[in-house]
């Protein structure tokens, strides 16, 4: 290991909508820090993934001058199979940012995130972004995770899903199966359609993007703080799935009578809509009145930084420093 003081850390949290990259010094300090496109090795492959990432690092290595990296945390949506996540780590070791690295799925980055150096890292971490995934650890170090692969997996809810459900209700108002809305008006407005027909059929067509689905998430959280009761619908229901998340995590690893720290991260939910937050907080207390539940206030890479940090053992000054200088960039 290099002298504490004489080099940096490399964290990466790549999400399916953003990565953020940053080089930090072992004493917290912020060398330099990037922003790029989001990230699916699902549809790009390890390879490609770790090229797009590397034009990223090396951005920061140039704007921060000679710094010797000692390690690398990369936490990476999609990597969600043991095989992914090696698969992922060979292409950072041979990308060789640094001597050593460790390549995890991007919920460990929520967990850390959330996580004070003086207390102990377990807990419960749940991310709502453009997807949604869960991870848990226990004291003893023991570790559950979901699949997390969509539909087929049991998953429901994210920004991607949650546009989804508003195309489905949005639609079924305006041809009469179902109960009207304002969604349907909200969705032509974002697309500047006429009709919401029209907007399925550019998707279907490939005209529309899936991905512009993301953007119905905030209008969603929107119609449903102005009282749409079928738009509020669909917040109880994102509530109730990620409270099922932490929950059985909890359950899992025999944490619901402790004091369990409850770390929520993603855009969805660090929007900080009050009937989803009251929502989740309501039910996980039915189950776990002790849960701490916290969202996070820092940006995911910082708790990918703090794993960095961690392994090449930084004092504990180096968290505090850190998450002051992400506070003052926010500002």
């Amino acid at each position: 290991m290099a002298e504490i003081g004489k080099g940096a850390i490399l964290a990466l949290d790549g999400g399916n909508s953003k990565t953020d990259v940053a080089l930090v010094s072992t004493d917290g300090a912020v060398l330099a820090s990037v922003r790029g496109a989001g990230v699916n090795s699902h549809e790009s492959g390890a390879d490609s993934t770790v090229r797009g990432l590397d034009e990223l690092v090396q951005r920061v290595v140039r704007q921060a001058g000679e710094v010797p990296v000692l390690h690398t945390v990369a936490c990476l949506a999609n990597a969600d199979l043991p095989e992914e996540e090696e698969e992922l780590a060979a292409e950072v070791r041979a990308a060789g940012w640094s001597p050593t690295s460790t390549v995890v799925n991007d919920t460990f980055a929520i967990l850390r995130s959330g996580l004070r150096d003086d207390e102990p890292h377990w807990g419960v971490a749940v991310v709502c972004g453009a997807g949604i995934n869960c991870v848990g650890v226990a004291p003893d170090g023991r570790v559950t995770r979901f699949l997390a692969l969509g539909q087929l997996t049991g998953d429901w809810g994210g920004g991607y899903g949650l546009g989804r459900e508003v195309m489905w209700h949005a639609i079924r108002d305006e041809d009469g199966r179902g109960p009207r809305t304002a969604l349907t008006q909200r969705v032509r407005e974002f697309f500047n359609a006429d009709r919401v027909e029209d907007v399925a059929v550019g998707i279907h067509k490939g005209k529309v993007a899936d991905e512009e689905l993301n953007g119905l998430a905030p209008l969603l959280l929107r119609t449903s703080a102005a009282g749409d009761e079928v738009a509020r619908g669909i917040v109880g229901h994102l509530a109730e799935e990620i409270a099922i998340l932490a929950v059985v995590a909890m359950r899992r690893l025999a944490l619901t009578a402790l004091a369990t720290p409850v770390v929520l991260g993603g855009g969805v939910i660090t929007a900080g809509d009050r009937i989803l937050m009251t929502g989740i907080t309501d039910r996980l207390t039915q189950v776990a009145p002790s849960a701490q539940i916290r969202v996070i206030d820092v940006p995911p890479v910082v708790g990918a930084a703090l794993l960095a940090l961690d392994h090449v053992q930084a004092p504990p000054t180096a968290e505090s420093c850190l998450r002051a200088s992400f506070a003052r960039m926010a500002r």
